[in-house]
């Protein structure tokens, strides 16, 4: 199994920690070729409308949105979320998001999670994060703030994350998405 890591800006190593951590080979994608052989993809955080630009500019905006039509496994954590869950970038998360949610990089925060379905909280931290407002099926939010302020979903093929699960020791949402998007999907 060959998980990418787009490279193109954003928290790409600790990524690839975290999933080498999880006992899969991972491959950065800088360019349209490496999109070839990947079994799943993360889309970093960062900054949304750079990473954009670089998509348009190295020709993969159109071709990744594409395959995650298609059914490719897609892991976004922030600026990742934003990018799936607008419709002119890559699409493939049914809700509506609100970049730079909580506001400013003074605003960032980090905070003890409740996961649906988890035993144990999760570590969340959030680094001028987004959130949804609303998901609509068929996603569904996974993790949502006591003021109803949706901070992870799941959809098919897709996982979001408006924190940075890669910033901590915890890698379950790493080991989530290879779990149950990317061997899930047979």
């Amino acid at each position: 199994m060959v998980i990418g890591v787009l490279a193109l800006q954003g928290a790409v190593s600790e990524h690839v920690v975290k999933l080498q951590a999880c006992g899969v080979a991972t491959k950065l994608i800088n360019e349209l070729s490496d999109l070839a052989g990947i079994d799943g993809i993360v889309i970093p955080g960062g900054e949304s409308t750079t990473i954009r630009k670089l998509l348009v500019r190295e020709q993969m905006l159109t071709p990744l949105k594409q395959l995650v039509k298609s059914g490719l496994p897609v892991f976004g954590t922030c600026a990742g979320l934003v990018l799936l869950a607008q419709p002119d970038s890559l699409d493939g998360l049914n809700g509506q998001v609100e970049r730079n949610g909580f506001g400013r990089q003074r605003e960032s925060f980090e905070t003890e999670l409740t996961v649906m379905g988890w035993s144990r909280p999760f570590h969340g931290v959030f680094i001028r994060a987004p959130f949804l407002t609303r998901v609509e099926t068929p996603a569904k939010p996974i993790v949502t703030l006591p003021d109803g302020r949706i901070v992870a979903a799941q959809q098919a093929n897709v996982l979001v994350t408006a924190f940075h699960p890669e910033l901590t020791d915890d890698g379950r949402f790493h080991q989530l998405f290879i779990d149950e998007i990317v061997r899930g999907r047979g």
